[in-house]
């Protein structure tokens, strides 16, 4: 959420940060436990059944012809700009059941200076299969190269495709992150090509202060970096998605 407008003094920068950080250690710790306990809905067996490395020997409905759209989008994603071959292994997927959080950072050009900026949404994350590369690490590799590891890279491509494609498939999962008050969106990011990744958004507002307090921030701190500040007036003001809905069924 952007709020250039809003007027915000150097202290009062330094007040919100640090409430910033607090809420955000919060609301993280929160999601990782979160996604602990629904390990078993979110494993790539339910999708993909026995063409999963240690999956059970009864197969999951329809896994064949999940695992031959998985190996179509694979085709359609792994040449630009990872240069990998279509070709896939007839051996079962390794894919690991446990997801891992990745910060979610957009670039901002500041008016008048033209400088760009890394944000980062602290309430925000890209999330997947544990994999070799991080989505940091990876997007570093695909700028120099010649560091690209095209096994990770693989891997990685493999893991955000067939969590994609489970979110896609079960409905009910996006349902259930919506009730713990997560926005769940597949996103696109301009390093990564066509290559989908779910993205995890809490219900905790943010907003973005003026260009001008940013580039004072980040004059001061000598990294072109810079982190979303928690709205905390809008904490007060969330919804219910609970109330709201008893509220529709008994008008």
């Amino acid at each position: 959420m952007s709020d250039g407008e809003r007027a915000l003094t150097t202290d009062d920068l330094g007040r919100l940060r640090a409430k910033t950080d607090g809420v955000a250690k919060w609301v993280r710790e929160r999601l990782a436990t979160q996604l602990e306990a629904l390990r078993p809905v979110l494993n790539p067996q339910r999708l993909f059944g026995r063409h999963v490395r240690g999956g059970s020997r009864e197969d999951a409905p329809g896994a064949d012809r999940a695992i031959a759209r998985l190996r179509e989008r694979y085709a359609a994603t792994c040449a630009r700009p990872f240069g990998l071959p279509k070709e896939l292994d007839d051996e079962p997927l390794s894919i690991e059941p446990l997801l891992d959080l990745h910060p979610f950072e957009y670039r901002h050009t500041l008016a008048g200076n033209g400088r760009v900026i890394a944000i980062t949404n602290p309430v925000r994350w890209v999330i997947g299969y544990r994999a070799s590369y991080s989505l940091s690490q990876l997007e570093a590799a695909l700028e120099k190269r010649s560091s690209l590891r095209p096994s990770d890279a693989r891997q990685f491509l493999l893991n955000a495709l067939a969590l994609e494609q489970l979110f896609v498939t079960f409905a009910e999962v996006r349902e259930l992150f919506r009730d713990l008050r997560y926005e769940v969106e597949i996103e696109k990011r301009p390093a990564l090509g066509d290559l989908p990744l779910v993205t995890l958004r809490s219900a905790v507002p943010t907003f973005r202060p003026s260009d001008e307090l940013i580039a004072k921030a980040t004059q001061f701190s000598g990294v072109p970096a810079f982190i979303e500040l928690v709205d905390l007036d809008g904490v007060s003001r969330l919804a219910d998605p609970l109330r709201e809905r008893v509220e529709a069924v008994t008008r």
